[in-house]
């Protein structure tokens, strides 16, 4: 409820205000759906004047409809699909990463989560020309690690140089830092701060469960509102400021043996698509380079579609096509 208060519209002044609280009308709603003709009479106010006022009110605090067709155009030119640099993974997430949403990769240690989030961030900087913010709450990621993979994508040393620029990397190791670097991106990017590269289009966070499982269960009775704030930080980039947010997350073995994300129910909502990393086993049970990524959760895809990531020597993500197969 909006309050009336003086300077809301013109001609709504002080005197004004304090006749219609006499006569039971305290918020714009108040005034709006009241009788102008009865008010006028009533408070001994000018006819003219309470219509004049209402018209500016309806126009400032109205919610007006917008059609699926509006709202569908309003889409398109706010989002765009972001190659992850692998074609199994593009077609697993139906072309891409998409602006506007959150895209989370769930996997056990040694599952490639850092390997797939690295790729993204080297395929957006060098192939896409895109500023990325690497959030870093695991300490695994080595500048070492991150120029070995772009020199993987490119020989010539001034293409290598810009796509490190265009990587912001930020360490955080508790969830308090964590929600400054989100909001001050958040602040830098409404006000249309950006830097020579150009703003930032690719949020990675690896990973979102190292900064919040230690908020959860015991005595932090605030872990659940502070992973709330978090999950409202995420979508709220995504949404507002048409970034492509990637998460990792930790899974958890129920007692069946199927693996489940981490942070239970509640951070369900927060991911609209959701990736299941696994490794691939060999016949006598050894590990081998390949990752069977499984759709658990996605607005596009079937639940179920599963897809092969080949990861190469230096961790990066080989550009390989493989069939994607629904799992029954």
């Amino acid at each position: 409820m909006v309050i009336l208060r003086e300077g809301l519209c013109p001609g709504l002044t002080a005197e004004i205000i304090s006749t219609l609280k006499i006569n039971n009308i305290r918020t714009v709603v108040d005034l709006v759906s009241s009788d102008l003709e009865e008010v006028a009479r009533k408070c001994c106010l000018s006819y003219k004047t309470m219509v004049a006022m209402r018209r500016v009110l309806l126009a400032h605090f109205s919610a007006f409809p917008s059609n699926g067709a509006d709202l569908y155009e309003e889409l398109k030119s706010s989002t765009a699909i972001l190659s992850t640099g692998n074609t199994s993974l593009d077609k697993l997430l139906d072309s891409g990463l998409y602006t506007g949403e959150v895209t989370e990769i769930n996997g056990s240690a040694g599952s490639g989560k850092t390997q797939v989030c690295l790729g993204v961030a080297i395929t957006a900087a060098h192939t896409l020309k895109q500023s990325v913010l690497y959030v870093d709450s695991t300490g695994g990621l080595t500048a070492s690690r991150l120029f070995e993979m772009v020199q993987s994508q490119t020989e010539d040393e001034e293409e290598q140089v810009e796509a490190m620029q265009r990587i912001e990397v930020v360490r955080v190791f508790d969830i308090f830092k964590m929600l400054d670097v989100l909001q001050d991106l958040r602040c830098s990017l409404s006000q249309q701060v950006s830097s020579s590269l150009g703003p930032v289009k690719v949020v990675i966070v690896d990973s979102v469960c190292a900064v919040v499982y230690p908020l959860l269960g015991g005595k932090q009775a605030d872990g659940m509102a502070l992973m709330m704030q978090l999950a409202r930080e995420l979508k709220t980039l995504a949404r507002e400021l048409s970034i492509a947010v990637l998460v990792s997350n930790h899974v958890t073995r129920e007692g069946s043996g199927v693996l489940r994300p981490a942070l239970g129910r509640s951070w369900w909502f927060v991911p609209s698509t959701r990736i299941l990393l696994e490794q691939k086993k060999g016949f006598q049970g050894e590990s081998t380079s390949q990752r069977v990524a499984t759709i658990t959760k996605s607005p596009r895809q079937p639940t179920g579609l599963q897809a092969l990531l080949e990861i190469g020597s230096c961790g990066a993500m080989d550009v390989k096509s493989a069939a994607l197969e629904e799992v029954s």
